[in-house]
């Protein structure tokens, strides 16, 4: 067996359709594109979205609300979470490599520890963000946070 005896299998593979090869084919004349108009014509394409000069979709939706394009996306470590990645691993700093590596965040999120849970540790804390509560609780606890 050799890469040129290579065969798809029996019935997977259809002939295509050979359109504009005379009358007697079925498919001759006008080659399956209809009369006239400019779908008929080489070279046509429609933009995307055009519903053949019918009002398109998109803008016949009524827009409202505002999208701000500087807003910041955080993702949310809770202090139960981060507590218990603590004792599991035995850490005394953590820091956005250490929740990379153990999959709580992905490599270009802006991380925010929130207060959510108990926290007893005495360790630092790196991240972008901290929320009152989350501070607070790190703070007396004994630990430190450090903002990225």
């Amino acid at each position: 067996m050799n890469l040129s005896s290579l065969r798809p299998a029996k019935g997977s593979v259809k002939n295509k359709k050979r359109i504009g090869r005379g009358q007697g084919s079925g498919r001759g004349g006008t080659s399956t594109r209809g009369h006239k108009g400019a779908g008929s014509r080489s070279g046509h394409s429609t933009k995307i979205g055009f519903e053949g000069g019918q009002m398109p979709l998109q803008r016949r939706v009524p827009k409202f609300g505002f999208k701000n394009i500087n807003r910041v996306e955080y993702v949310g470590v809770n202090l139960d979470v981060l507590s218990g990645l603590i004792e599991k691993n035995n850490l005394t700093a953590v820091d956005f490599d250490t929740l990379k590596t153990h999959g709580l965040v992905s490599k270009n999120d802006v991380v925010k520890i929130l207060g959510r849970g108990e926290f007893s540790a005495k360790v630092e804390v790196k991240a972008h963000a901290f929320s009152a509560s989350a501070q607070k609780a790190i703070e007396a606890a004994g630990g430190s946070i450090v903002k990225l």
